[in-house]
């Protein structure tokens, strides 16, 4: 069993959580109650990673983070990072192609809420950010938690782009999808097989924690 890179993935899957949980939360209520004129744009944007080839996403990304990039070079002489083949241009890459994992199940779970009862909050003196805390969030909360569960688990398998990205160095970018995947290649398949199916449990349990905490948020409701 690989450790390092199992700690590696459960890192990555947690800072990428804390740092898209906020931005899609309000990238979700924004796009469940706004109309414009180039909706179905924004929208198209928002789950273009989910069906852009691993590799082709990947590839944008390295673009993106490398160091003759603009991104890139700026990282490197402000803030004193090399994004390219680390684990910041890991977490950038992992925020990226996870929008839509945590975005959509968080829009479809506010635009779920009776438009009425928003006006209602409104009409009896609530504030935009008392409506949003006091009664949208609970309301919508079992979709925020799917979105959540979702996020984290497709963060530890995810193989393409993070190897794309990062490569395989040991303890910087090497998680656990890639170890498996460096274990077939060296014809460790009793080690390959240990890790997988510890992915397939985790990611199991997860998915179940989910719908059960739904289920009962639901309930509640």
């Amino acid at each position: 069993m690989d450790w390092q890179a199992l700690w590696l993935s459960v890192e990555l899957a947690t800072a990428t959580l804390c740092v898209l949980l906020p931005v899609a939360l309000w990238m979700a209520r924004w796009l469940a109650h706004a109309r414009f004129t180039g909706k179905a744009w924004v929208e198209a944007a928002v789950v273009l990673p989910l069906v852009l080839p691993p590799t082709v996403l990947g590839y944008y990304l390295l673009v993106l983070v490398g160091g003759q990039s603009v991104l890139g070079q700026w990282a490197a002489q402000v803030l004193g990072v090399q994004l390219a083949f680390s684990f910041w241009g890991l977490l950038l890459a992992s925020v990226v192609f996870n929008v839509p994992f945590m975005v959509q199940p968080m829009q479809r779970a506010f635009e779920s809420i009776p438009r009425p009862l928003i006006e209602a909050c409104q009409v009896s003196g609530l504030s935009a950010w008392q409506t949003f805390w006091r009664v949208e969030l609970p309301l919508a909360w079992p979709g925020v938690v799917s979105a959540c569960v979702l996020t984290f688990v497709h963060t530890l398998g995810e193989f393409g782009v993070v190897l794309m990205v990062g490569g395989s160095i040991p303890g910087e970018t090497r998680t656990i999808a890639i170890s498996i995947y460096d274990k077939v290649q060296g014809f460790d398949l009793a080690a390959a097989n240990q890790m997988a199916l510890l992915l397939l449990v985790l990611s199991l349990l997860a998915v179940a924690a989910s719908f059960f905490a739904s289920a009962r948020l639901g309930g509640k409701r």
